[in-house]
């Protein structure tokens, strides 16, 4: 099985990994079915990387028919050790500007359809999530979106909505009054998975529009929203670039340690299906 360090998911406008070198396209089965894709393995500033495409080349899989688990276990079985979510986003504050990226530290959960934990069928355990992003990998990021040109700002929560519908007026507003700083549809479960599996997890979120309470919200066409997915992949790609060099060795013991320390089912007592 080839071996990669860092793994890259891509999320809306980013569907390849430009810079990738010594290309090759790996297609993975696990135990929860099909990843979205073949991950795409390569090498990129000096180390192993595996990307894989959230919703499948050319866009065909809905947030809500994602299937996290295997995506997560795809690059646990490629040997992945650290996750970098690159996810378009829409802002529920002024200062969060399209083509800014934000480097969330936190989630809120708005979904309702989703499988998110490799656990249950006799496998009980309890991760602990209150700290969901790694914090060694947001500074290095915070610093490589520096290096790249890329206004890149660290906190804030991001709210994870089920979709594939965007918000209403009402929603947005209340997800404004409680402090939320931008919304989208995939990356709390990967984050969420990403730590049951052990694996430390950043999100680079990509500011692509204000969401509907904006005032000026209508006025935004399909056609500007590609072009800023575009533009962000391109940034994205440049923040990825100039931020691996700075990752160093395998996370703290409060990821390395997750699962082990939350199971309470006696390991004797289930099959081989888990990680």
């Amino acid at each position: 099985m080839p071996h990669s360090e860092i793994g890259i998911i891509g999320g809306s406008g980013l569907y390849s990994m430009p810079g990738l070198s010594k290309v090759k396209e790996v297609k993975l089965k696990t135990p929860f079915g099909a990843p979205s894709d073949a991950y795409m393995l390569g090498t990129l500033a000096g180390r192993g990387v595996a990307f894989l495409a959230r919703h499948g080349r050319g866009h065909r899989i809905l947030p809500s028919e994602l299937n996290f688990r295997a995506n997560i276990h795809g690059f646990k079985q490629l040997g992945v050790e650290r996750i970098v979510s690159i996810s378009a986003v829409g802002s529920l504050k002024e200062q969060h500007r399209p083509l800014e990226f934000v480097i969330p530290d936190q989630f809120f959960d708005r979904t309702r359809h989703r499988v998110d934990t490799f656990f249950g069928n006799g496998a009980v355990a309890h991760i602990a999530f209150a700290d969901p992003v790694c914090a060694e990998m947001a500074s290095v990021v915070e610093v490589a979106c520096k290096k790249s040109g890329v206004a890149g700002k660290r906190g804030g929560t991001y709210l994870c909505m089920e979709g594939p519908q965007f918000s209403t007026k009402a929603e947005s507003n209340v997800y404004r009054g409680l402090g939320m700083d931008v919304i989208g549809m995939t990356n709390l479960q990967e984050a969420k998975l990403a730590r049951e599996a052990e694996l430390c997890y950043v999100t680079i979120a990509m500011v692509t529009d204000y969401d509907c309470w904006h005032p000026h919200h209508d006025s935004v066409t399909v056609d500007q929203i590609i072009a800023v997915l575009v533009k962000n992949a391109e940034n994205a790609c440049a923040s990825a670039a100039a931020k691996f060099g700075g990752f160093a060795g395998p996370g703290g013991p409060g990821i390395l340690l997750a699962a082990i320390a939350s199971l309470m089912t006696c390991a004797a007592s289930f099959g081989s299906q888990l990680l």
